[in-house]
């Protein structure tokens, strides 16, 4: 028999696959890839961490309908920020519902704890999950705190015995801490991380982003990186903070942006396509005020095909005005 079980990384995830699998029950651990995880990909790292708890590994990118039918219409609407936990969950698993014929899976594993999260993992919500994912059945087994919740069909068919999964709740990851130093275990995700959909910042720059332009997959990777600047007639400005982040935003290449350099040693910048004349100008004298340029002094900056001899700013206060901050 085997059963899929949802799988970001974490340690909860990586123990109930643990526990499934110790029962003689096969497991896939399933990773839904909505780009929101983190700034790196981390696929392959998932893969070694499922290995570990005995499970082979499927990632499935659903980052188009995840934008589509999810992050914008949630049911059950948002955490503090921009997370969609409930509905996003239900999503999940309805994704995973659908993969149990083709991997011949009998049920659905998931590493949530009663009352760990406070919008997400209270009791009402997981049944609010449970009916998101169309789980008439009762296939959904969370076997870190299963003996706290009703019994579901793969506990009463015996296909896994409830005696052997455990009664864990609230924030407190003493048990788990102790369960993995048992396993041997130290490569997991640190807990509480890894959506940024859960952060203020990145639900914010959503937001601004949201106001001008239409939000695309190309959009979640973009609004990871860089100084962010909205120029006056609306176009999107994206300036690097430091080598890593040039070398994030050099990989992107997004379809409605372009690519500009100084000619200085300076920050990687991408200007939306759709700027005016005078933003483009804007834009080479905001990034060269980033770049190792001496001020009072001009410089040739070519943007989109057009030259501009521009100097940096005095002081960068004067760009204030087009600079996204969240704090505002």
């Amino acid at each position: 028999m085997r059963a899929i079980s949802l799988f970001s990384g974490g340690l909860d995830s990586m123990l109930a696959i643990k526990l499934i699998k110790d029962q003689g029950i096969d497991v896939t651990a399933l990773h839904i890839f909505t780009g929101f995880g983190g700034t790196k990909d981390v696929r392959e790292e998932l893969k070694r961490r499922a290995k570990m708890a005995g499970a082979d590994f499927l990632a499935v990118d659903v980052r188009e309908e995840y934008i589509q039918d999810i992050l914008f219409s949630p049911k059950y609407g948002y955490g503090k920020n921009f997370n969609p936990c409930i509905d996003c969950h239900g999503y999940m698993f309805k994704i995973a519902k659908k993969l149990l014929a083709d991997l011949d899976a009998s049920f659905l594993v998931t590493g949530e704890v009663l009352g760990q999260r406070p919008m997400s993992q209270r009791k009402d919500a997981l049944e609010q999950v449970r009916k998101l994912a169309q789980d008439e059945d009762k296939l959904i087994v969370r076997p870190l705190c299963a003996k706290l919740l009703e019994p579901t069909t793969p506990e009463l068919k015996g296909w896994i015995d409830r005696e052997k999964l455990l009664d864990i709740s609230g924030r407190s990851r003493d048990r788990q801490l102790a369960l993995a130093k048992e396993y041997g275990w130290d490569d997991y995700e640190s807990p509480g991380g890894g959506c940024l959909l859960t952060e203020p910042v990145y639900s914010q720059k959503i937001r601004e982003f949201i106001e001008f332009d239409q939000f695309t997959v190309e959009t979640i990777d973009l609004l990871k990186f860089g100084r962010h600047f909205r120029l006056p007639n609306g176009a999107k400005l994206i300036v690097g903070r430091h080598k890593e982040d040039n070398e994030a935003l050099q990989k992107l290449n997004p379809s409605d942006y372009e690519a500009f350099r100084l000619p200085v040693i300076g920050p990687y910048s991408l200007l939306q396509k759709k700027a005016t004349k005078e933003e483009k100008e804007l834009a080479a004298k905001i990034a060269l005020t980033y770049g190792k340029s001496q001020k009072g002094q001009n410089y040739t900056v070519d943007v989109m095909g057009e030259s501009f001899q521009v100097e940096p700013f005095e002081t960068k206060s004067e760009m204030k005005k087009y600079f996204f901050d969240a704090k505002k």
